[in-house]
């Protein structure tokens, strides 16, 4: 593929509102998840929120936008710069020639669960102000970035779980290739839910504690929030010192409706794909994100799929013990993160990990890597064996 330059990035999540707390945090490896009360939740357990959220409104003229996840939404755009750089790309390219393409897993839907509160006792109708096609309804993030802007090219949401906000990078390099657009917005949105925390819990997936990625006594996942925007155009302009997109690997084993293929087989391939793509062999690789979700089944499915293609010798960690697990916007929070590692020539070590399981033969760092960093490969993994690993890269001539 032609590398795609990510001229713009900015993330929120717990770990902070921004590139420079999240690199902070990352650098201290400094958690962002608290056993905290959140809305109605009498769960044991401990989330990575975003606070503030609650007080914070959208711009008045999208008002009917307005809902937990289009805040945390407005609220990363206007982070970091990304906002202005954005109107710039709109200002090269035209607002038919920039798309959107945005991944979530359940957008606004805390707005539907209140409202169901609020729902009459007779009739059982939801209240009258509720708004499920610009909240609740899965493109709405798409819709509320466009309005935002201003933008009429193609926008869209995707929702394959927690490849979500890995896959619209795949969407937009196609896009680009086609000639349709120029530049887009990528990235992913998922905000604190009952959905999430209560469903994920009936599945046993929860842990009580934070979560521990590939540790011996690793019980389950921790769940976060997280806004991440990317802008992304064509790479033939990028300097010395830029982050590219250099490679894209997507598959779908289809094993299980929520388990991976124990093999890792779906992960593989994904990584192989991407590896393909960008014209790189394993042993080019600097660092991998890993999924690492902390459930038992993950992590060890995800380590033979690692160890398969790498071998046992590639630096990795899950970064799911800093900001939780971000659900739709967990492949876009570590794309940034992985580029941050680019930029900053670091492998963060992952945080909560104490005793690494002896049965998991991956070379995952308990502590921050200082060594260059010139190509990195992120993997999300979404229930339904939908997988994506991106590779990013450093331009350094």
């Amino acid at each position: 593929m032609h590398a795609l330059r990510l001229s713009s990035y900015t993330l929120i999540s717990a770990l902070g509102a921004g590139l420079a707390p999240t690199l902070a945090a990352l650098r201290a490896q400094r958690s962002g998840l608290a056993r905290t009360h959140w809305e109605t939740v009498d769960i044991d357990t401990c989330i990575g929120e975003v606070p503030g959220l609650d007080d914070f409104s959208v711009r008045s003229d999208l008002a009917q936008f307005d809902c937990r996840n289009n805040r945390l939404a407005q609220r990363a755009l206007e982070t970091d710069g990304f906002s202005q750089a954005v109107q710039a790309a709109i200002g090269r390219y035209g607002a038919r020639r920039v798309g959107i393409f945005l991944g979530t897993s359940t957008s606004g839907i805390l707005s539907s669960e209140v409202a169901y509160r609020q729902r009459d006792p007779e009739t059982g109708a939801l209240p009258a102000d509720h708004d499920y096609h610009h909240t609740q309804n899965s493109y709405s993030i798409a819709d509320f970035v466009r309005h935002y802007f201003a933008l009429s090219g193609p926008a869209f949401a995707i929702s394959t779980a927690c490849s979500s906000s890995a896959k619209v990078f795949g969407s937009a390099q196609r896009m680009i290739a086609a000639g349709l657009i120029d530049a887009a917005i990528v990235g992913g949105v998922d905000s604190l839910c009952l959905t999430t925390l209560y469903g994920f819990n009936s599945l046993q997936l929860v842990s009580a504690n934070a979560c521990k990625p590939f540790d011996a006594h690793r019980d389950g996942i921790s769940i976060g929030e997280a806004a991440a925007f990317i802008l992304l155009e064509r790479g033939e302009q990028a300097q010395p010192g830029d982050i590219v997109l250099s490679g894209v690997g997507e598959s779908s084993d289809a094993h299980h409706m929520s388990s991976p293929h124990p093999e890792g087989l779906g992960a593989r391939l994904a990584m192989q794909a991407a590896l393909d793509m960008a014209g790189l062999a394993a042993t080019d690789i600097d660092y991998i994100n890993l999924h690492g979700t902390s459930t038992p089944s993950n992590d060890a499915a995800e380590d033979k799929g690692v160890s398969a293609v790498f071998g046992t010798q590639t630096p990795c960690s899950s970064t799911k013990g800093h900001t939780g697990h971000t659900l739709g916007a967990a492949g876009g929070a570590e794309a940034i993160i992985c580029a941050l590692a680019l930029q900053h020539d670091f492998a963060p070590g992952g945080v909560g990990t104490t005793e690494l399981d002896p049965r998991l033969a991956s070379h995952y760092l308990l502590a921050n890597l200082d060594a260059p960093m010139r190509h990195v490969l992120s993997n999300s993994f979404g229930f339904g064996g939908s997988n994506c690993s991106l590779i990013l890269s450093k331009v350094t001539a």
